[in-house]
């Protein structure tokens, strides 16, 4: 069994607010009685894509210092930048192209996929990215389930916000999940919301936002809920191949 907490959208900025909402997830998911295998990450870590903001999520995550108490995999979201993602977030050498990585863990793989396209505010798998997973599927052992994790939901969640800004020639993705059943569910962010849908086949998996909630046409003309508590969400993958999730906030 393989039990993956999940965040996404922090959007830090360098205000108080920001750090502080992140600060309140990180640390109810630091003090789980029982850790979770590994803790996904599905972009919009920076609100504006610098170094600073990367430095500051870095030190939030654990990544640089390595006092986490379980990995933490990321992947990037329309308002990071590829360049500085790596270089400030990851400690590799800047250089643009996607920011994809896959880690094998007790239980099942987890392929931190790339959706963001330069520029734009939708997104794509594009070719480079599709050619990785199809790679890095081939030299798993048969069997074992395998989680794609990325920004952009590849479906319709019926808010004109984040339907706005999809994720661009979905039809390829589900060409591709077509041809790889061992890949068990999809895990993303971009839309603010908790939300758990279907994309051909396969269960589609929505965290909640950290700096704010989206609120859905029935709930109010506003679109932000700011004082919406930030959310996690734990995902598990038992011995079937199920896909199980349950959705926390942090008061």
């Amino acid at each position: 069994m393989l039990v993956l907490a999940h965040i996404s959208d922090l959007h830090l900025d360098g205000t108080t607010r920001a750090t502080e909402r992140a600060r309140r997830v990180r640390d109810r998911l630091w003090e789980l009685p029982v850790p979770p295998d590994a803790l996904l990450v599905t972009g919009d870590i920076a609100d504006h894509g610098t170094e600073t903001e990367y430095e500051e999520a870095a030190r939030l995550l654990g990544l640089r210092d390595g006092n986490a108490p379980f990995p933490v995999l990321t992947c990037p979201g329309n308002h990071d930048s590829r360049e500085p993602y790596r270089k400030a977030l990851l400690g590799l050498p800047a250089a643009g192209g996607p920011v994809n990585s896959a880690h094998v863990l007790d239980g099942g793989a987890v392929l931190m996929c790339d959706s963001s396209v330069p520029g734009r505010d939708d997104g794509e798998l594009g070719e480079e990215t599709r050619a990785w997973i199809e790679s890095v599927l081939d030299g798993l052992d048969d069997g074992l389930p395998v989680l794609l994790a990325f920004h952009h939901p590849p479906v319709p969640l019926h808010h004109p916000l984040p339907d706005s800004y999809p994720l661009r020639d979905p039809g390829r993705l589900a060409d591709l999940l077509a041809r790889r059943p061992g890949i068990a569910g999809l895990i993303t962010g971009h839309a603010h919301t908790p939300a758990a849908t279907t994309f051909a086949g396969r269960p589609v998996l929505v965290g909640p936002g950290v700096t704010w909630t989206l609120r859905l046409p029935w709930e109010g003309e506003e679109i932000a809920d700011r004082d919406a508590p930030p959310g996690f969400a734990l995902h598990v993958l038992d011995d079937e191949g199920r896909l199980t999730s349950h959705f926390r906030v942090v008061m």
